[in-house]
């Protein structure tokens, strides 16, 4: 029998639903990064995107309710999706759409870094999708466990690494300052203009950029999303994702999510009164996000599973659509951010706005995906990007439109 893409009828609506809130929340951390040179991202202190006792919630939220919150849901959800493709690894027609689906991806992702933005998560997908597949026919138990493993071994490197700062003699340090944190003025007004001046010069910029950050973060990267991914699995095994599990499983966790957040709340806090300082943020300023993020992650989905046991179409139904899209509104939103911020194919203004004005670019393409997804699924069946990959993938046609 011929191994096709799943029927709409046959999806499960939790993971669209958190699929797309996901999706959805990602842009809120990516959106700094599409602004402005990337170290302003990181460094709430630096122009253009400093801020002020006035603006500090701009930072604050993203920080603390959507940053790691959302990439960590979203690699949970691919690690289920490796197993919902590709079955057991007995399942050998299976398996095989699973590793083309994996080297297509490697492809996009190539291609969104290069040509569209630095920032892909696309090819550390792939690529750790090709080592976690090996692991899709473990048992749920031993899935966790090697998984919350690597998941800790990562968080570890990180802390240790923070406290190895204390080490580093202050000549260095102020070369990784200068390099990382608050380059010279003039080494950012040159990413600003390379940005600005035209599309041969934003893509050179774009692929230097993304050729640095992957010799310096692809192996801890892979290492946390192959942990995480294998959670995912875990969790889709265990009926957790697909909300079979009872109801105050969902309501505990809500509630520990909650004080996490809390607790990553306070750290951020105690970040900006003391003036966000380089060590202590490159070190334990950091550590609450890193190591309680996944805790405010798997908040956020069961909310979803509540909502959606609760049938609040009128919030999970658009939220699905925007899921059950989420290749496609991925790649839309780093074009609709490379228009607005780039020079020559779009209005040149990277470097020019501030976070506040930055979240209502994001509110803005919210509301955009939230309306646009569900008007093209009442013609179509799956996004333009879900049909091109899942038709890649299957090695044969795959209807777009809705039949009667």
């Amino acid at each position: 029998m011929s191994v096709a893409p799943v029927a709409v009828t046959d999806r499960i609506q939790s993971l669209d639903v958190m699929r797309g809130l996901a999706v959805l929340g990602i842009l809120a951390v990516n959106a700094a990064y599409f602004a402005a040179p990337w170290q302003t991202g990181i460094n709430p202190t630096l122009e253009p995107l400093a801020v002020t006792e006035g603006t500090l919630w701009s930072w604050w939220v993203m920080h603390v309710f959507f940053e790691f919150k959302f990439i960590t849901l979203f690699s949970i959800l691919f690690g289920a999706s490796i197993f919902l493709v590709g079955g057991e690894r007995s399942d050998t027609d299976r398996g095989a759409v699973l590793r083309r689906r994996l080297a297509w991806l490697l492809i996009f992702g190539l291609i969104h870094a290069t040509l569209i933005w630095y920032g892909d998560i696309l090819v550390a997908y792939a690529l750790t999708g090709f080592l976690v597949l090996l692991a899709r026919s473990w048992r749920a138990s031993t899935l966790m466990i090697v998984g919350i493993i690597l998941l800790a071994l990562s968080i570890g490197v990180q802390a240790a690494s923070g406290m190895m700062f204390g080490l580093i003699p202050e000549g260095m340090l102020e070369e990784i300052r200068a390099d990382i944190w608050a380059p010279p003025e003039e080494a950012l007004a040159r990413t600003i203009a390379a940005f600005q001046r035209g599309i041969v010069s934003a893509t050179q910029e774009n692929i230097s950029v993304w050729l640095e950050f992957l010799a310096n973060s692809a192996v801890g990267l892979i290492v946390r999303t192959a942990g995480v991914m294998m959670i995912g699995m875990a969790l889709f095994k265990l009926g957790f994702l697909s909300g079979k599990a009872p109801a105050w499983v969902y309501a505990l966790m809500v509630v520990i999510g909650a004080g996490a957040l809390g607790l990553i709340g306070y750290q951020a806090w105690l970040n900006a009164q003391g003036g966000f300082d380089f060590v202590h943020m490159l070190s334990n300023g950091s550590l609450a996000n890193v190591a309680l993020s996944i805790f405010g992650s798997l908040a956020y989905a069961s909310l979803m599973v509540l909502l959606v046991k609760g049938n609040l179409s009128v919030v999970t139904a658009p939220l699905a659509a925007v899921g059950r899209m989420a290749f496609t509104n991925y790649i839309t939103q780093s074009l609709i951010m490379t228009t607005i911020f780039w020079g020559g194919r779009g209005f040149g203004l990277f470097g020019e706005v501030d976070r506040p004005t930055l979240w209502a670019i994001v509110l803005a393409v919210w509301a955009v995906q939230l309306v646009w997804s569900p008007l093209w699924l009442s013609r179509f069946q799956m996004g333009p990007l879900e049909w091109l990959w899942r038709r890649l993938s299957y090695a044969q046609p795959v209807a777009i439109g809705k039949t009667s």
